[in-house]
This record gives structure tokens, sequence and C-alpha cells, in this order.
């Protein structure tokens, strides 16, 4: 229960941040997503303000505490500390560095939460600096519209991945909205297209843009979408990479190489893919692709089902449109084909020894 006054993601920002002011090391282990990026960003720059000595990484499951650290868990549970999973873990750390008497970036901490914005603490803080400004167009990370067309995760369409088509489609356009309606136009209309694609393309449009700050993307960055789709990117790409990225070191030229390799691929893996549809799941079975992003692309602009699985030969990640407990599926089909599986109620992704065993599983699994 809340203190009169106080709401639940103040109490935990007060509670981690009690924790640090204490700690002697501190060992931060970050899921690989922007938001659980940009939180360690955030938590990393504020206790090196601080002098308080730590270590990063990107982890891949769950590691124990340790005996001379404390440890943080970000977007996942266990360790000494992990920041709430009910709220974007990147909001929370903002209010845990600012608990620490520290400056953080209200850039960084908006694109590790990504939607949803507005009425949060970082954004009051950035538009109070006069640092993000919303304005037509799309949202990319860099001022060549093909290049960021062409290679953007936050859409679908018929050009993706391809900088010669998309060079064709934009054919010479340059004007904001004229690309914004060309880019809704494009994933709305084209076949296989579901309604659900309509609604997905608009968190592409209309973005914030980064004006000016202190950010480590500051005048190199175009947008607030466009940064939080590198650091995503990256987090799966070049995890390393994008922790040097959210920790304010200058990996800004190695991010974008990261985040125009995850998009070919991902783009690439969705054209290639063999689909099946089944009742309340869509799957398509892929080769060498990003599973996560590959999910999450079908979910929102292919898939007819409201849960879509990419499966390879022994992984598989999954995304679902609404709160499905997909992480237990995961889990329980996961286990059943020899492996196991993880995730929250909209994500998931599982390892197994055979894939036609585990896409039966999950399908049971399923109410």
């Amino acid at each position: 229960m809340a203190i009169a006054g106080r709401s639940e993601d103040s109490l935990a920002a007060d509670s981690v941040a009690d924790a640090l002011r204490e700690a002697a090391f501190v060992r931060l282990l970050a899921s690989d997503d922007s938001d659980s990026l940009a939180a360690a960003g955030l938590l990393g720059r504020a206790l090196a303000e601080r002098g308080t000595p730590f270590q990063a990484r990107v982890a891949g499951q769950l590691v124990g505490a340790t005996d001379d650290a404390t440890t943080v868990h970000i977007g996942f549970e266990g360790g000494d500390l992990s920041l709430p999973l009910e709220q974007p873990a990147s909001e929370t750390a903002f209010g845990v560095a600012r608990d620490l008497d520290c400056d953080p970036d209200p850039v960084l901490a908006l694109a590790g939460m990504g939607e949803a914005l507005e009425g949060t603490s970082a954004f009051e803080d950035a538009r109070g600096q006069g640092v993000v400004e919303r304005r037509p167009g799309v949202a990319v990370p860099v001022a060549d519209l093909t290049d960021g067309l062409a290679h953007t995760t936050l859409v679908h369409a018929p050009f993706s991945g391809d900088e010669e088509a998309t060079a064709a489609a934009l054919d010479g356009r340059d004007d904001p909205r004229e690309v914004a309606s060309l880019l809704a136009l494009s994933v709305a209309n084209t076949d296989g297209a579901t309604p659900r694609a309509a609604e997905s393309v608009a968190r592409a449009l209309r973005p914030y843009a980064i004006t000016a700050g202190e950010s480590a993307v500051s005048g190199r960055c175009e947008t607030v979408g466009g940064y939080a789709d590198v650091l995503r990117a990256s987090a799966r790409e070049q995890p390393g990479v994008g922790l040097a990225l959210a920790l304010g070191y200058d990996a800004w030229d190695a991010a974008l190489a990261a985040w125009r390799t995850h998009g070919t691929r991902t783009h690439a893996a969705l054209r290639e893919a063999t689909t099946e549809r089944h009742r309340g799941v869509f799957v398509a079975r892929v080769d060498d692709a990003p599973l996560a992003t590959t999910a999450r692309l079908l979910c929102d602009f292919r898939s007819p089902e409201p849960i879509a699985l990419a499966v390879s030969e022994t992984r598989a990640a999954a995304a679902a449109t609404e709160d499905t407990d997909l992480g237990d599926h995961m889990h329980e089909a996961g286990a059943a084909a020899g492996g196991d599986g993880d995730g929250s109620a909209r994500r998931g992704r599982a390892r197994f020894e055979n894939a036609d065993e585990f896409v039966s599983a999950f399908r049971e699994a399923l109410p």
C-alpha cells in the first residue's frame, strides 16, 4: 500500500536508492531489451557520479547474488535488488538516480520507456529542459530517411530491410508529413497486413524529436523513438555496444551498425518465414533470425491471431496482443520439448530440443 501522497513507483525508487547509497560495490545485470538497457545506463551513470564502483552487463539468464557486491537485476527478478516489473525499469531507475542526488538523462529514460511517455517524471524533466518536442514525420534515429525507414524495427513495410526498395518508395520525398503518410499507407495496404497493422504503425509517427541537452546522443540521434529502436536492436545484436551507449560512452556509430544489421536480418526473416495458422497462435518458422524482434513485428503487422510465435530449430520467441501469461506457456512448452522457457504476460522465449514438439506443446498450453 502506498503512503499518502506517494506513488508505488516513488516508493520503489526510494528503497532501491537507499540500498545503493550504502553499497560498496554494485553489479548491474540487465535483460536484453531497451528498457532494461536504459535503466542500467541510468543507474550506472548515477553510481559513477557518486564514485561507487560498479560492473554492468547484459545477462541472458538469472544470476544469483554474490558476497562482494550488491546485485541489481533489471528486467527480471532475483538478485539483492530487482527493479519492479509492474512499470518500466527505466522510469524507476530515473527516480532512483534523482533520489541519489544525481542528474539523470531524461532522454535516455524516455528511450527506455518507448511508449506512454507523457505524465512521467522523465517526460516532465525533458519538456522543462526543452530537450524534446513533438513533430510530424517518422521515428527514426538518423536524418537520412532511406537509411532510417529501411532499417527501423518499429514497423514492417513492403520495403523494410532493403535500402534500394526504400529509396524507390520514397521517390525523393522528404516532407515529414508526406513520408509519414507514405509509411502508414504502405503498411496498411500491403498483402498480408492485418487490421492491427494500421494501429501499430502509429507508434512510429509524430515522434518526439531530440532537440538539445546533455544526452550521449544529442546532436546525433533524431528522435526518442529512434533512440529506443537503436537501444533495443543493439541489446540483442551487440549487447556490449548497447550497454556502452546507455552508460554514456561514445558508441553511437557501433550501435547504429548493430541496428542496421538487426533490422536487415529481422525483415528478411519475416519475408522468408514459413507460416502456420492455428487457433490462437500464428507460427513463423525461421532460420537465423532475431527471434524476439521477429515475433514482435509478426504480432503487430502480420499475425491474424493474438499470439505470434517465431520458431527456429532450437529456440523460439513469442509476442501477444494482450496479457495471456505467455511466459508461463513458454516455460511449459519448452519443458515438454526437452528445454525451458520464461517471459512475461505478453513476451516469452524458450529453448528446446525439437521444434515440432515445442509448437505442439505450446498450442496445448494455451487456454
